[in-house]
């Protein structure tokens, strides 16, 4: 990899391979520094959360609320939705705290960056709109059964991502 990378996103989820990941992004990527009388942007590492939308909807199936029941609108749906937020939101900012850890005394320039929807579509939306360079993501490595029924980031990202994709495997160091 040049030194020549403008914006790199590393797309974290709390998991142990996208750490592993940031951690060797910020070991082992350099980043555009621009000469001192030029007006050309340092480059930028992006830490990228994507949070799931609140999903209520399976909840408030009007076909299972029972006759005589509330209908949905009479249920405290507001409330519920708040509390499913402040949730997710207590989830990102311990993601991102740890991944701010990782950046704390690396002399690199970093930023932030939390999306709500759906991750492979927020990751690849992400990186067209801050034109990034490259986008770097851990692999969860599931197996063929799990990645059918689950699918894969990683996987959505190298085909459709509009810029060069690096998946780090994880080592496990335990075996």
């Amino acid at each position: 990899m040049s030194g020549k990378m403008g914006s790199v996103i590393i797309a974290v989820d709390g998991s142990e391979e996208s750490m592993a990941a940031l951690r060797w992004a910020l070991d082992n990527l350099k980043l555009r520094t621009p000469a001192p009388d030029s007006d050309e942007a340092p480059g930028t590492f992006v830490i990228l959360h994507v949070q799931s939308p609140p999903n209520i909807a399976t909840i408030l199936n009007p076909g299972s609320i029972p006759f005589g029941g509330p209908s949905a609108a009479e249920l405290e749906v507001p409330a519920f939705t708040q509390a499913i937020e402040t949730h997710q939101q207590r989830i990102t900012n311990a993601i991102l705290d740890r991944a701010l850890e990782i950046c704390a005394g690396k002399n690199v320039n970093y930023r932030t960056e939390v999306l709500i929807g759906e991750p492979k579509e927020k990751i690849c939306e992400a990186v067209e709109n801050l034109h990034a360079d490259l986008l770097v993501m851990g692999s969860r490595a599931f197996g063929p059964i799990k990645r059918m029924f689950l699918g894969s980031v990683s996987n959505y990202c190298l085909n459709h991502a509009q810029c060069p994709v690096f998946v780090a495997k994880h080592k496990d160091n335990s075996s």
